[in-house]
């Protein structure tokens, strides 16, 4: 990047370096941590159980391009309801970390929303599997949206709207599709970020 100079200059003073602990400006400040990627999971596993549905948490740090990790994901709820393996249906597959989107189009939506998508995509409206994936924050990239969910019949309600996946997700526009499906789920802002969190539920 070509910068201005002013900015520059900024970026290599020593007096805006990030605050270090003992820093003055801390003095006064403290700092707790009320809740962890993996006690989200947890937590989520603890009522899962208590509804009678098993849960598996694949990883609190889930990286990779978010319609990558969708397809993986995919095959793995398949597996559980088709062989039962790992685990038997009814179950839950839950996942914290934060995916990535290669912006190719001019489209809207932010990684959970893009995850959500490709997934239905790939799940291709397999009975049974219905999934959500939100950012704890309640924004989802810039949207006002946290993230998108959807149940095993959306599939088919987009092909009856004519809503076909590919050109969609060609624009990076997951925001557009489940706006359109009513799959957005807005909770507005939350005031807090554990981490981005995906379930996906297989019935037996």
């Amino acid at each position: 990047l070509t910068v201005p100079k002013s900015v520059q200059r900024h970026l290599e003073s020593a007096s805006h370096e990030t605050l270090k602990p003992g820093a003055r400006e801390l003095r006064d400040t403290d700092a707790h941590l009320i809740a962890t990627p993996q006690e989200m999971l947890e937590a989520v596993a603890a009522q899962a159980r208590e509804w009678g549905i098993t849960p598996l948490i694949l990883s609190d740090r889930m990286e990779g391009e978010a319609r990558e990790v969708a397809k993986v994901l995919a095959a793995i709820a398949q597996q559980i309801q088709r062989r039962q393996q790992p685990v038997a249906p009814p179950a839950v597959l839950l996942s914290g970390g934060e995916t990535t989107v290669t912006v190719r189009g001019d489209g809207r939506g932010g990684r959970n929303t893009e995850f959500a998508l490709a997934l239905l995509e790939a799940l291709q409206g397999c009975p049974g599997i219905s999934a959500i994936a939100c950012d704890t924050d309640g924004i989802d990239g810039t949207e006002s949206n946290a993230g998108a969910c959807f149940d095993d019949q959306a599939f088919t309600r987009a092909q009856a709207q004519g809503l076909a996946i590919s050109p969609f997700l060609a624009r990076n526009d997951a925001y557009s599709f489940f706006e359109a499906l009513g799959g957005l789920v807005e909770s507005g802002p939350t005031f807090t970020n554990v981490n981005d969190f995906r379930a996906i539920f297989i019935e037996p």
